[in-house]
């Protein structure tokens, strides 16, 4: 075997070995895509590889939650809005009635009226009101996180038991409650008529409030 001959074969050799090379590696590739599920998600540009040799990919199905972003401030102020609100669910008050101790549930207290030393429990269900002993500025203060305003130096009104304001020439209000009874609101008080809505519609209704 002569010199050239023997390079020639060596070269058949190396290129016998590389194709080799070649088909062991397609059957490699080949081998692990085998099974294997491409799909897409809705809202990426991009494709996932997952490897599902059993189960099948059902592409209606994969999507992202949309984000919401709100912001800090107005959660803060719907939670505390949240909390007022869960304060007046239900809410009783109790107090000593001669020889027992009275519940009685607030939605029915339409109003507190200054009696000398008592005040006076106006009651939706009893026309005469129940006397508790207490001030009125001190009762103001325990009612007012429940929807109580004061309208008056002797008034307290619950607010949702308000139907109707009209204003009047001397820059007073008159408040009626359901039932028909009135009630005077002092330009001194008169500010605190806008907690009487959570939303007012229209221009300003509260001259000079």
């Amino acid at each position: 075997m002569g010199v050239r001959e023997f390079q020639d074969r060596k070269v058949a050799a190396g290129e016998m070995m590389v194709q080799q090379a070649s088909h062991a590696n397609a059957s490699v590739s080949a081998g692990l895509l085998r099974g294997a599920t491409i799909y897409s998600t809705r809202s990426r540009p991009d494709y996932t590889l997952e490897s599902a040799p059993d189960e099948s990919c059902d592409a209606e199905g994969v999507s992202l939650l949309p984000v919401v972003r709100v912001d800090p401030a107005n959660l803060m102020r719907v939670l505390r809005q949240l909390v007022v609100i869960a304060k007046r669910l239900a809410p009783r008050i109790a107090f000593k009635a001669k020889d027992s101790i009275l519940l009685l549930n607030l939605a029915d207290i339409l109003a507190v009226e200054a009696e000398g030393n008592y005040v006076a429990l106006q009651h939706r269900h009893r026309p005469i009101p129940y006397l508790v002993r207490e001030s009125l500025s001190s009762m103001a203060e325990k009612l007012k996180p429940y929807g109580f305003i004061r309208i008056h130096r002797s008034v307290v009104v619950n607010i949702s038991a308000v139907e109707a304001i009209q204003p009047l020439p001397t820059g007073e209000y008159r408040l009626r409650e359901k039932g028909g009874k009135e009630y005077l609101v002092t330009r001194t008080y008169k500010h605190n008529l806008k907690d009487l809505a959570q939303l007012w519609l229209g221009p300003e209704l509260l001259c000079g409030s």
